[in-house]
C-alpha cells in the first residue's frame, strides 16, 4: 500500500467537510422534494382506486428496485473506480449528471409524458450516479476529519437523510402551490413571474436540480484529498515487466480484505439481515392505506396528510437520533454495542407499526425506528474508517455495500410480491422479530464482540490468507 497508517486530515479539514456537508445537505435535501412528489403521484393519481391495491404495491417495489439496483451491484465498480481517480473530481462531476437527471425529470412532467416506465428509468439513471458519487464522498470525508471527530461527522452525514423528511413535504407543498398562488395574485410582485409557470412540481424539481449543480459547483473551490496510490502497475520478478492492474483486480482485493477478516463478515451478516427487515419500509404506504384508513379518516385527515405525518414523524426522530449522535460522539470503545443494541429497538418499532391500527401509534414507531438509524450507522461507519486503510476504503466500502444491502433489492422484491397478496401488517411484524432475534444472538457473538480488536482482526486474517493461499497452489507431481 502507498499510504503511511499515520495520515495526517489537512489542517482546515473540519471546515472544509462543514462547508461540502451543507452543500450535500441542500442537495439531499432538493432529492426528497422529488422523492415525496413521486409518493404521492402514485398512490392518489396513478392508482388512487382500493382495487389497484396490487399495481400500487409493485410499482412502488419496481421503483424502489430501480434505484436500489444500481447502488448496490454497481457499488463494487464505483469504488474500485474512485480509488484510481480524483475523488473530488467525481463526486463534481456525478452532481452535474443527477442535476441533468432532475431537469429530464422536469421535462417529462411538462409534457405529460412521465410515467412508470421513465421513473424506473429515471431511477436506474440516478442511482448509477449515486453509486459513484457516495463511494467519493464517504471516503473523502474520512480524509478530511480527524479520527476523533468521525462519529460526530458519520452523526452530522446521517441527519442530513433524517432532516430532508422533516424539510422536504413542507417544502414540497409550499412550492407546489406558489404558481397558483402568484397567478391570483397573492405573493409579491417581485414573485409575479412563478405565474408562467403552469405545474408547482416542476418548481419543485426545478429546485432540485439547482441544488445539485450547487453541489457540484462548490467542492470547485475546496482542497479535498485523494490517496496517491503507486500499486497500480503490476511488475514480473523476474522479467521487471509490468501491467496495470485491472479494475476488476481492484474489486477483488476488496473482497479479500474482508473476506479475511470474519469479524466484518459478521457485521455485514447483522446489516444484510437489517436491510432485508429495511424493505418493510416499501409497505409503510399500503399500511397506511389500507389497515390505519379507518383511525386516519375518523381523525378527519386525507391520505396525504396522514402520510406527510409519518414521513415527518419518521424524519424528526432520525433528526433527533442524528443530532444526540452528533453531540454525544459515541462510543469510544465496544461501537458494536452502537450498532446492535439500536437494531434491537428498531426491530421491536417495526413490530409495534406492523400491528397498529393507530394513526398516531404508528407514528411513534417510525420514529424510534428512525431515531435508531443515525445512531447505527455512525458506530459501524466509524468502525470501518477506523479499520481499512484509506487508500483501500474506496473498494472495501463499496463491495461492503454489496455484501450488506443486496438483500435490500431482494426485499423489495419479495415485499411487492408478498403484499400484492397478503396484508402487509403481518409481513412487517415478522420482519420485525426476525432483525431483533438476529441482534439478540449477536451480543453474544465473540467475532462481533471483538470487531474493534485490530491486531487480533489482523492476525486472523494473516491466518484465513495463509489458508486460502495454500488452497490455490498448484499439486506437484509425485
Amino acid at each position: 500500500m502507498s499510504e503511511s497508517t499515520d495520515y495526517q486530515p489537512p489542517a482546515n479539514g473540519w471546515r472544509t467537510f462543514l462547508i461540502v456537508w451543507v452543500t450535500q445537505s441542500m442537495s439531499v435535501i432538493g432529492s426528497a422534494l422529488t422523492g415525496f412528489a413521486i409518493t404521492i403521484w402514485l398512490t392518489t393519481g396513478l392508482y388512487p382506486d382500493p382495487s389497484q391495491k396490487a399495481q400500487l404495491a409493485w410499482a412502488l417495489s419496481a421503483l424502489n428496485l430501480s434505484f436500489a439496483i444500481p447502488v448496490v451491484f454497481g457499488a463494487p465498480i464505483a469504488g474500485a473506480f474512485v480509488d484510481r481517480h480524483d475523488r473530488k473530481r467525481t463526486m463534481m462531476v456525478m452532481d452535474c449528471a443527477n442535476g441533468c437527471i432532475s431537469l429530464l425529470t422536469l421535462a417529462l412532467i411538462a409534457t405529460r409524458q412521465l410515467n412508470v416506465f421513465w421513473l424506473v428509468v429515471i431511477g436506474v439513471l440516478s442511482s448509477t450516479c449515486t453509486a459513484f458519487h457516495n463511494a467519493a464522498f464517504d471516503t473523502s470525508y474520512a480524509m478530511l476529519v480527524p479520527k476523533d471527530r468521525l462519529p460526530r461527522a458519520n452523526g452530522m452525514m446521517q441527519t442530513i437523510w433524517a432532516l430532508s423528511g422533516v424539510l422536504a413535504p413542507s417544502v414540497a407543498a409550499t412550492l407546489i402551490t406558489l404558481p397558483a398562488l402568484a397567478r391570483n395574485g397573492q405573493l409579491p410582485a417581485f414573485m409575479t413571474l412563478l405565474g408562467g409557470i403552469p405545474d408547482g412540481t416542476l418548481l419543485a424539481i426545478g429546485v432540485d436540480s439547482l441544488s445539485f449543480f450547487l453541489a457540484a459547483l462548490v467542492p470547485l473551490f475546496l482542497f479535498i484529498p485523494s490517496p496517491k496510490r503507486t500499486d497500480l502497475v503490476v511488475r514480473n520478478a523476474a522479467t521487471g515487466d509490468g501491467h496495470k492492474k485491472s479494475l476488476w483486480a481492484d474489486v477483488r482485493e476488496g473482497a479479500l480484505y474482508i473476506w479475511h477478516r470474519r469479524s466484518f463478515l459478521w457485521l455485514l451478516g447483522t446489516f444484510t439481515v437489517a436491510n432485508f427487515a429495511g424493505g418493510a419500509q416499501i409497505l409503510q404506504p399500503l399500511i397506511l392505506k389500507f389497515q390505519l384508513a379507518a383511525d386516519w379518516t375518523a381523525r378527519g385527515f386525507s391520505f396525504e396528510t396522514a402520510l406527510a405525518l409519518l414521513t415527518t414523524a419518521a424524519s424528526i426522530g432520525g433528526v433527533l437520533g442524528g443530532v444526540f449522535i452528533s453531540v454525544w460522539g459515541g462510543l469510544k470503545v465496544r461501537r458494536v454495542f452502537g450498532v446492535l443494541v439500536p437494531l434491537i429497538i428498531e426491530g421491536l418499532a417495526l413490530v409495534m407499526f406492523g400491528q397498529s391500527r393507530l394513526l398516531l401509534l404508528a407514528a411513534a414507531a417510525v420514529a424510534v425506528s428512525a431515531a435508531m438509524n443515525p445512531i447505527l450507522n455512525a458506530h459501524s461507519q466509524s468502525i470501518w474508517q477506523a479499520q481499512t486503510p484509506h487508500e483501500l476504503q474506496g473498494r472495501v466500502f463499496s463491495v461492503r455495500r454489496l455484501i450488506a444491502q443486496f438483500s435490500w433489492p431482494a426485499s423489495s422484491f419479495l415485499m411487492g410480491l408478498l403484499a400484492s397478496r397478503f396484508d402487509p401488517g403481518p409481513i412487517v411484524i415478522v420482519l420485525g422479530l426476525i432483525l431483533a432475534c438476529w441482534c439478540i444472538a449477536g451480543l453474544f457473538n465473540p467475532y462481533l464482540r471483538r470487531v474493534e480488536d485490530k491486531p487480533w482482526i489482523e492476525a486472523q486474517a494473516l491466518k484465513y490468507a495463509q489458508v486460502s493461499s495454500s488452497h490455490q497452489r498448484p499439486i506437484s507431481n509425485p
